[in-house]
């Protein structure tokens, strides 16, 4: 297995792997983002995000590619009034029938060696409160998970709503 930086290529594999965490969260008609969306905001001159790879070797027998993508971990830069430059990471999946091959962690580390990298000053990013062997996992890890704040989101209906109440 090889941890490596996404390409245009690996979208229609990094959009299966976000419909599969939807799945997972019990948000199966949530996703409306496509690889046309992923390419356009992933690859263009100001990216909006970057995205890591877990990349093992497939059966050729079974299509044309030798390669198959296992799980990602999507992020990007924000900048906190408090801390300066963070790192939101947005999703990290692995396939279903490739957990527990190290892949998860793998991913998990190259975020955070990303941040060291880039001198920031935090790692954040959000687990629901069931996923408890996620929550488990980031507070052996050291991670610090946060019962004092709420998320807080308003969706494109809201923002119409919003605007036109206005």
């Amino acid at each position: 297995m090889i941890i490596r930086k996404a390409t245009k290529n690996d979208m229609p594999s990094v959009l299966e792997l976000i419909q599969e965490l939807a799945t997972f969260e019990k948000e199966p008609d949530a996703v409306v983002v496509t690889v046309a969306d992923l390419i356009r905001d992933g690859f263009s001159e100001n990216p909006l995000f970057q995205c890591f790879v877990a990349e093992v070797d497939g059966d050729p027998s079974q299509s044309e590619q030798a390669k198959q993508i296992i799980g990602m971990a999507l992020y990007y830069y924000r900048y906190s009034t408090w801390k300066g430059k963070t790192i939101h990471l947005e999703d990290l999946i692995v396939k279903e029938n490739k957990r527990g091959t190290g892949a998860g962690f793998a991913l998990y580390k190259e975020i955070i060696k990303q941040g060291k990298a880039e001198n920031v000053r935090r790692i954040e990013w959000n687990v629901l409160d069931w996923n408890t062997p996620a929550i488990d996992f980031y507070e052996k890890s050291g991670a610090k998970v946060l019962g004092d704040w709420r998320v807080v989101h308003m969706d494109d209906k809201g923002i119409e709503r919003f605007l036109i109440e206005d």
